[in-house]
């Protein structure tokens, strides 16, 4: 798939309904299928309702960078950050920044827009002075694994995440700043 340009932009108030809507849309495209439909309700619910993202997005602690189509201003995907971050117990870094989230539009996938939010990211953790950049990727995703791998984050722990009432088996990755 060819490079397509995008612009970054920082989310505001406004974007709330409609990146709760994109994040729910990515989230459902890669991994509803695993999720019996009252677990992914909720989790749904609760991470991607436009109330949680405004929330987040009113959140100090909490950065969302966009990527939106420049012709047509079309929500291409985003990375969330929360800074202070980290998951304590796991590494002895002392101001980790956790990559929350890196969604981009399925039909997206391989454009560049995914490794445009991730240079963001790494120079967003650099600019606060974070020592380390953690995130956790579900143990079964090999595509993401190597996306995180090629910036050389490596699996550090085993660790769960839970969707509702149903537990994954996931991998968090650092990255050493």
């Amino acid at each position: 798939m060819s490079t397509v340009p995008v612009l970054l932009r920082d989310a505001t108030a406004q974007d709330a309904a409609s990146l709760g809507e994109f994040g729910s849309t990515a989230f459902c495209a890669a991994f509803a299928h695993l999720y019996d439909p009252a677990d992914l309700n909720a989790f749904l619910g609760q991470v991607h309702s436009p109330a949680a993202v405004a929330q987040e997005i009113a959140d100090p602690a909490i950065f969302h960078q966009l990527a939106v189509d420049p012709a047509s201003g079309a929500l291409s995907g985003f990375v969330k950050l929360k800074y202070p971050g980290g998951y304590p117990g796991h590494s002895d870094a002392q101001r980790p920044l956790t990559l929350a989230q890196l969604y981009c539009a399925p039909q997206r996938t391989g454009a560049g827009i995914g490794a445009a939010l991730m240079d963001w990211a790494l120079d967003q953790a650099r600019r606060l002075g974070a020592d380390a950049v953690q995130l956790s990727v579900w143990s079964e995703n090999y595509g993401a694994q190597r996306f995180y791998q090629r910036y050389g984050f490596a699996h550090i722990a085993d660790i769960d995440f839970w969707v509702g009432n149903h537990r994954d088996d996931e991998f968090l990755y650092e990255l050493r700043l």
